[in-house]
Parts: C-alpha cells; sequence; structure tokens
C-alpha cells in the first residue's frame, strides 16, 4: 500500500513493553527508550503504564514522563483508577487508555487510533475476567470496538491485561484473523511464547515488566513473602536495584498489515 510523500518502507515495528513498575522504572525508561527505538528501528511503542507512579496506579506526571520517553500509547488495567487526580487526564488524552470493559461511566476510553508514518493503527486494551473485576465480558468488549471502529484504521492492536494464560490465549486466539498484534500484561513475568498465531497473528502471553530486578513483581521481596507467611496486610514498596524492561517487538508486512515477526526483548543498565 502506497502512501504519497511518506518515504516507504516494506515494514513496520512495534515495540511493546509490560508494566512499568514505579517511578524508578519510569525513569529508567526516559533514559534509553529512545536509544532503543532507534537501534531497532522501533515505529511505534506502546507501554502498560498502570503501576508507574508511586505508591501505585498511574498519574498526569508518569504519564506524561512515558510520552516524553517515546511512548506512543500508555494501556493500563486494574489498578488505573487508584488515583482520582488522573481521572479527567484520562478523559482528555487519546492515547492513553483503560481497559474497555469496564462500564462506560468510567473515566476515559478503551480505545484509539494513532497515525504514525501515514498508517492508522487501533489500539485496543481490555481486562480479562477470571480473577479480576469487570462489568462484562472481553470478548464482547474488543467486537464491539472493532465494529465501531471498522474501515478506520490499517491494522489492529490489543492489550490484554489478566490473570489467566488460558483467558488471553483464548481471545487471542478468537480475534486472530481481525487482529494483528495481541499480548498480554499484568503478571510482570515474561513468558517465552512469542508466535504467529495460525500465520494470522503476533502473540505473547505476558511483555513482563519494567522494573527492579532483583524483586518480587517489581516490590521488595521481604513485603511480599511476609504477606504470604503470615497473610498479614504488607505494604508493598517498589523494590530498588538495577532496573530491567522486557517486552516484544512485532513486525508488520505493510503491503498485507499482516505480522511477519515477534521476538522477545529484555534491556537494562545503559544501552549502546
Amino acid at each position: 500500500m502506497h502512501r504519497i510523500g511518506i518515504i516507504l518502507k516494506n515494514t513496520f515495528k512495534i515495540l511493546a513493553l509490560g508494566d512499568v513498575v514505579g517511578p524508578r522504572a519510569t525513569e529508567y525508561l526516559s533514559s534509553v527508550l529512545w536509544r532503543v527505538r532507534k537501534n531497532h528501528k522501533i515505529d511505534m511503542v506502546i507501554a502498560n503504564g498502570e503501576n508507574s507512579s508511586e505508591p501505585n496506579g498511574i498519574d498526569k506526571t508518569s504519564a506524561r514522563t512515558l510520552f516524553d520517553s517515546g511512548v506512543d500509547v500508555i494501556t493500563t488495567g486494574n489498578h488505573v483508577f487508584r488515583k482520582t487526580s488522573v481521572f479527567s487526564y484520562l478523559d482528555d488524552e487519546e492515547n492513553i487508555l483503560r481497559p474497555l470493559n469496564f462500564p462506560t461511566e468510567c473515566p476515559g476510553h478503551g480505545d484509539t487510533i494513532i497515525k504514525i508514518n501515514g498508517y492508522k493503527i487501533l489500539v485496543l486494551n481490555v481486562m480479562g475476567q477470571s480473577y479480576l473485576d469487570v462489568a462484562y465480558s472481553p470478548f464482547e468488549a474488543v467486537e464491539k470496538a472493532l465494529q465501531r471502529n471498522d474501515g478506520k484504521y490499517d491494522f489492529c492492536v490489543l492489550d490484554i491485561h489478566a490473570e489467566a494464560t488460558g483467558e488471553k490465549k483464548a481471545i487471542a486466539y478468537n480475534f486472530a484473523d481481525k487482529i494483528a498484534v495481541i499480548f498480554g500484561t499484568h503478571t510482570h513475568v515474561q513468558t517465552n511464547d512469542a508466535q504467529i498465531l495460525e500465520g494470522k497473528c503476533a502473540y505473547i502471553t505476558d511483555l513482563g515488566m519494567c522494573g527492579a530486578e532483583d524483586s518480587i513483581l517489581g516490590v521488595k521481596k521481604e513485603a511480599v513473602i511476609y504477606k504470604l507467611k503470615t497473610k498479614m496486610l504488607s505494604k508493598f514498596d517498589f523494590a530498588d536495584g538495577e532496573i530491567e524492561a522486557n517486552g516484544a517487538i512485532f513486525e508488520i508486512d505493510l503491503n498485507t498489515f499482516k505480522p511477519i515477526g515477534c521476538e522477545l526483548i529484555k534491556f537494562k543498565g545503559e544501552v549502546q
């Protein structure tokens, strides 16, 4: 597909980053992400930012830092409404998403169309039902969003914020012929199953996280262990130490808008 006035190339590369855990991870991305984009010839970055602020959730400051760092679209999940101060920002900022299957009365929106290099990319954010509290089915939410945006975009990307791996894969298989890229977030652990489902859809069950390497899910180990051993309340402070960033790079053929590549990425420290 040719676009007049644009330097054409054959593929479009998307970097998707897992849950950004805390201000230090946000600051780390601000120091290295533009270099990562350049080194890997990335056209678009999506990051899940629902844990990017202190002590949890997301706020305008952490969101703006991620955007300035080189993130094009921020997705979220079950912690998105932790701070009431972010509600109006969720309404106003087109490229920060909350899950589609929250009630319509909730602040924000679950889909956006972003234009990059002359192409229109529909980005969707949905939450799983297993072990999480959502208003209605992610299958229904995604189907309605695709119908609502029909004819307005070139290809689609979906973030499934969910606990259950089976639920993520079921959603992916259901929409494999309609969505070019589907990835999971929420568990903070990168899965080793980057693949192209049925030759139609690039997929990974979970991107992992951007957070302290020496931690449990980005949180201080002692706090998590104490809670699990005693069942007592424990303050989950973000862990110290070196930050690592986990995610995946997806490559789209611009002639067919089908995926041709899907690979894991992990970086930490100074990016050369």
